[in-house]
Order: structure tokens, then sequence, then C-alpha cells
């Protein structure tokens, strides 16, 4: 009988342990940030495969002409273009270089849109445009969320700010079972690095993360509970109805 009593607690204790606290996924909880160290500011910084857009702009329209070439499919049989010309898009190599008109390769990885623009200016000026507008944008600017959230995927953002906020968001926000210390994953340099982030904490909002840059992978990973369930093979439904009946056979020989 002692023993009987025993398998009833652990099954009991099972069933408590499964269950998630409100301290467990409630966000931004009550600890304090020092308000001077919360990021408010973000930078985009060229990596390799960043397709760049860069427009060049100036007073004199034919002067900035070679500089702003489109791109344009040909027919093979007409002779003519197809579609729509497009502005020539760019493509940061994997040794870090693009092609720029007349200027030749030039590195930009590493560079920051500021630093690619005075770059871009210093060459420019005054041997071919005076005083040029340099406009960049990345036209290919995506992040992807993974693992325990409503929609994971990969999303592309349009105008190159986003937090992690705003990523959790795209995808629907965390499931319950989704563990709130999830991971950034960033690529730097020649490695991966992977930062935590407790959403939990306040102190998110301070973190070198919080602002997310181009093919940053964030992903949440689900709680033990439904780690377990996944594990689970096609005989669940056979081994709960055994444990149904042997639940029954307990309680009976317990009265």
């Amino acid at each position: 009988m002692q023993k009987v009593k025993k398998i009833v607690l652990t099954l009991f204790i099972t069933i408590l342990s499964s269950c998630v606290s409100k301290k467990a996924i409630v966000y931004f909880q009550n600890d304090q940030v020092e308000q001077a160290k919360v990021s408010n500011s973000y930078k985009t910084v060229f990596k390799p495969d960043d397709l760049l857009q860069i427009t060049v702009s100036a007073l004199d329209i034919e002067a900035v002409k070679p500089f702003n070439l489109p791109a344009v499919t040909y027919s093979t049989t007409t002779n003519s273009v197809i579609g729509t010309p497009q502005q020539q898009a760019y493509l940061i190599d994997n040794k870090g270089y693009i092609d720029f008109p007349l200027l030749g390769r030039l590195k930009i990885a590493g560079l920051t849109r500021s630093e690619t623009i005075k770059l871009l200016k210093n060459k420019l000026d005054p041997d071919y445009i005076k005083n040029p507008t340099i406009n960049i944008i990345i036209s290919n600017f995506k992040i992807t969320v993974l693992g325990d959230v409503k929609t994971p995927g990969s999303y592309k953002i349009p105008n190159e700010r986003i937090t992690v906020l705003d990523a959790i968001g795209l995808a629907g926000d965390l499931n319950i079972s989704g563990i709130r210390n999830i991971e950034v994953k960033r690529e730097e340099g020649k490695k991966i690095t992977t930062y935590k982030l407790d959403l939990r904490s306040n102190k998110l909002f301070t973190s070198p993360v919080y602002y997310l840059q181009q093919n940053d992978i964030v992903y949440v990973q689900p709680n033990k509970a439904k780690s377990q369930s996944a594990s689970y093979n096609q005989n669940t439904g056979l081994f709960i109805s055994i444990g149904s009946i042997l639940i029954s056979l307990i309680t009976i020989l317990t009265r």
C-alpha cells in the first residue's frame, strides 16, 4: 500500500512541475534600469552579401548619370529592353568589395552607412561631381526568427531599423511554452556570436542586440514540458489509456 501511495504522489508532482508560473512568462518585470544605458540608437554595418542600392544626385544631372546606371534585360531576338529598367544594385563580394562605375573596386564591408557615404563623396568630389548627395539602402536586409513562436520564418525589413521586440511581433509572439530567455545569433567577422536576452527583464533595452542587424537570427527554445511532449512516439495514445487504467486500479486499491 505504501508503494501505491508513492506512485500517486509521483504522478501528482509530475503534473504540478509541468505547470508554467506567471513569473516565467511575463515580459518586462519590475527591475530597474539606468535610463542613460538604454539603447536609443542603431547603426548599420555593411557586410559581404549585402545588396546595396546607391543613388547619387547633384545639381548637374548629366554628371550623375554614369553613377546611376539602370539594370535592364535585353531580348535576344529584338535586341530591345524587356520590362521597366531598375536602378543597378551592388553586391558586396566575399572580400568586402563592390564594383562602382568609374571608381572601380571599393572596400565597403565593415563600414557604416555614414562612413560609406563619406568615402564616395571624397572619391567623387570634385573630380566627377561637385557637392553630390548620396543615399544608400540595403535591398536584401532581413532577419530570421526560429523556434517556439507562432510563425517562424525570415522577414524582409524595408527600413533597416528593427528591434528584437519588433522581430518577435512579426513572428506572432512567443508561444506560451517558449522560454523567455532567448538567443540572438549574429555574424561578426568570421564567427557567429550568440547573445542571451531575457525578455522578462527591462534590462533587455540596454542589450547590444536590442537593435538587430541584417541576417541576425532570433531563436526561442521550447520549455522542458514541450520538448518532452515532442519526443513521444505514435504509441502515446496507448500509453495514456494504460495509465488511465492503472490510476483507476490504484484509486480502487487505496479506498
